[in-house]
């Protein structure tokens, strides 16, 4: 692998014009096939496999007319002080408002009446207008959103409170400025690395170019591969971090080689042929994570993960080609004004130990004191991910200057909590010899249920072989109770189903949400120990060793369970909520567990590689274990601790997103990066490599016939340029990662 590297790294940097042009130009194609594509008119959530999903999709076959998939709204009335929704002149003006609804938009498909549809509060104080669309909320027009917006402010003039919720508002999340703030940083801590601006540029430039050709790509191809309104943000979050480490790594070993005294073209194809191995190895585990999301069989977490994986994949090509291209157009300002000083006067400065390398003697000297500090540190954060419950956010989510949430608030007041997660009972009867009897029998039984307020009267379709029973539970849609009340039901349609032969199926958002819950919850150890055990058998192809790779995958798993734990804490119990923006704790994002395990495993195996492959080159060339520790953290660290601030700065920007989802998974991603580079690469990792010595490097010798060598380190490389090569040997000792 690294001597093909070498040969493209070369010819990227001697083609550099041509290689430029190419990705300039994939760049303008994307954004062409951006701004030309239609605005995507679906965003459609299915989980196949769960009772919830078939139940939709028979109420799609047998109620046509129904618009299952359509977007809804609630436009909620609160009466003034000492007034009721009944009175004479409140009712007129509800009913006038929803008579200009009915005509505000040809995508309404109807407007219930709040005096006929048993919509007003038992106290008269609150009344709802039901709204049902015949398009998703993502193909409604600014034009039907405004008429929706705008209906109630000749009411609220009148003394009325009126609040709209819903899907039908739902927009694109605003991320804000956060985002760039994230940028800016990496920028400073990139100068800060290199000391000079134009080392500093480069990555920032070649990771833009490959997030832009990502996420271009992604809306160009959202309308017809049906891709959520978050895809392309999460595929921005990933690609910018992971494009400008990469990058980062690249340019590193670019700046060492010249600092060696090569010429610039040899020195590219260097940096390439060896940091761009284990470029090549980090990119392919992260592609390997996000693909593995299908395992878990919902389409719209395979998406995300296809094309998260993707942007990943642009940003390896990227490093690999365009990086040498541009550090080609470069040239040697690259480097710092004292390092050029330096190589034109052909006077390498004395190393002097840095950072990295007292740490590292630090630790020699206090290994268990350090390894029980880190492993004792995370285990106590990670407490909280015990208590862990999944779910997915409802308007009760939203935070409480939002319209959406206002309203939930009211009908929770006036109604019930219960009301704003209504249940969706499917009565099949077409195997039933009495459709009728079944489905009060169906009734009768739920209105037994503990925590069931209303059920309402059964509706049949056409063909009367169907019927639909909404059912009102006592307690809010995330509550255990209500969860509670979705598999009574389902355990009494067992009973019916062998009495009378009548199918009972429960969906709904809310039996949908918990139906997800329960798939994300039987996936998670799975996955986990899919993710774990590929960790394992990938990182002993690269350092031939057994105890490492088991260390490094075990350290992961410790940074995992302790970012969920800070998850759990900032967002389910709600501690430091206000510093992050948490305005209403809840349950945690039933996906974001498995996603974060997918993006940190390649994020961990990064730094594991970056980090501890000089530890094992310095071994394997004659250093005892103990200094190979600190060769490793003296070439290694400063880099190492760049990349990770900088990732942590790129997610850290999503933690300003108005989107539950954007701002959960960008504060578990950063805080994950912060544990798994600062506590386990950096502290508990040398730590047990001190205290194993050289056993950490054994192999049995069956093993090692059987493994193949993928050379991540660049040695066939070493061995053929130190053949054909006149450099010094000094020199081809230091041909190694940054």
């Amino acid at each position: 692998m690294a001597t093909f590297l070498y040969k493209l790294g070369r010819f990227a940097f001697r083609r550099r014009r041509y290689v430029a042009l190419v990705w300039v130009a994939l760049l303008a194609l994307a954004g062409f096939g951006a701004a030309s594509a239609s605005t995507a008119t679906s965003s459609s959530f299915s989980i196949p496999g769960t009772e919830a999903q078939k139940a939709f999709d028979l109420l799609e076959q047998r109620f046509p007319d129904s618009r299952a998939d359509g977007a809804t709204a609630r436009v909620v009335f609160k009466a003034g002080d000492g007034q009721k929704m009944t009175d004479p002149a409140n009712k007129a003006e509800v009913n006038r408002i929803a008579d200009e609804l009915k005509s505000g938009s040809d995508q309404i498909a109807s407007v219930t009446d709040p005096y006929t549809g048993n919509a007003v509060s038992k106290d008269g104080s609150t009344a709802y207008v039901s709204v049902s669309y015949k398009v998703n909320s993502m193909a409604l027009t600014d034009a039907t959103r405004s008429a929706l917006e705008d209906a109630g402010h000749a009411a609220q003039k009148s003394g009325m409170t009126v609040e709209i919720g819903g899907d039908a508002l739902q927009v694109m999340p605003e991320t804000g400025a956060t985002e760039i703030i994230g940028v800016a940083i990496a920028a400073v801590v990139l100068v800060i690395t290199f000391g000079s601006l134009v080392a500093a540029g480069l990555p920032l430039l070649t990771a833009l170019i490959g997030v832009g050709i990502g996420v271009s790509t992604i809306t160009a191809l959202a309308n017809v591969l049906d891709l959520g309104s978050t895809t392309s943000t999460l595929a921005m979050m990933i690609g910018l971090a992971v494009g400008i480490d990469y990058a980062l790594f690249i340019v590193s070993r670019y700046r060492a080689e010249l600092a060696e005294g090569r010429e610039r073209e040899e020195a590219a194809g260097r940096a390439v042929g060896t940091a761009g191995s284990a470029v090549v190895f980090a990119g392919l585990t992260v592609v390997i994570a996000l693909v593995g999301l299908a395992v878990v069989n919902i389409p719209m977490l395979s998406k995300m993960g296809f094309a998260a994986a993707g942007t990943v994949a642009i940003a390896v090509l990227i490093a690999l080609t365009l990086v040498p291209a541009v550090m080609g157009f470069a040239g040697k300002r690259v480097m710092g004004r004292k390092a050029r000083k330096a190589a034109e006067a052909s006077s390498l400065p004395e190393a002097k130990p840095n950072m990295g390398t007292r740490w590292a003697r630090f630790v020699l000297r206090k290994p268990v004191w350090v390894l029980l500090v880190g492993v004792l540190g995370l285990g106590a954060i990670a407490v909280p991910a015990a208590s862990l419950e999944m779910g997915l956010p409802d308007d009760g989510s939203q935070p409480t200057s939002s319209t959406q949430r206002r309203a939930y608030d009211l009908l929770s007041d006036g109604f019930g909590p219960g009301f704003n997660g209504p249940l969706m009972v499917v009565v099949d009867t077409a195997n039933s010899s009495d459709g009728k009897a079944a489905v009060k029998q169906v009734s009768d039984k739920i209105s037994g249920i503990a925590h069931v307020v209303a059920v309402t009267p059964a509706h049949f379709n056409k063909a009367g072989d169907t019927a639909m029973i909404t059912v009102i539970p006592k307690d809010r849609p995330s509550s255990a109770e209500t969860e509670n009340v979705v598999h009574a039901i389902r355990d009494a349609g067992t009973d019916i189903k062998s009495d009378t032969g009548a199918e009972v199926l429960v969906t709904g958002s809310t039996a949908m949400n918990i139906d997800f819950s329960q798939k994300m919850n039987d996936a998670l150890l799975p996955y986990l120990a899919l993710v774990v055990g590929l960790a394992f058998l990938l990182l002993m192809l690269v350092f031939r060793s057994v105890l490492v790779p088991l260390k490094a995958a075990l350290g992961f798993l410790l940074s995992v369970v302790a970012a969920l734990g800070a998850v759990v804490a900032v967002f389910q119990w709600g501690w430091l909520g206000s510093l992050f923006g948490v305005e209403q704790t809840g349950p945690i994002m039933s996906m974001m567990p498995i996603f974060m395990v997918g993006v940190v495993f390649g994020l961990a195996m990064d730094y594991e590689v970056f980090l501890v492959t000089r530890m094992r080159e310095a071994y394997v060339h004659g250093e005892k274990a103990p200094q190979a520790i600190v060769t490793g953290f003296q070439h290694g660290a400063r880099v190492v601790t760049a990349a990770a601030v900088i990732m942590m700065a790129v997610f850290s920007g999503f933690i300003g997103s108005s989107e539950t989802m954007i701002k959960m998974i960008g504060f578990s991603l950063a805080i994950a990066v912060f544990f798994d580079a600062f506590v386990v690469r950096m502290a508990i990792v040398p730590a047990v490599l001190a205290l194993l010595g050289k056993r950490a490097w054994w192999l049995p010798r069956w093993l090692d016939r059987l493994l193949p060598n993928v050379d991540v380190e660049g040695e066939k490389l070493r061995k053929q340029l130190g053949e054909t090569s006149s450099e010094d040997a000094q020199g081809e000792r230091e041909l190694t990662h940054v």
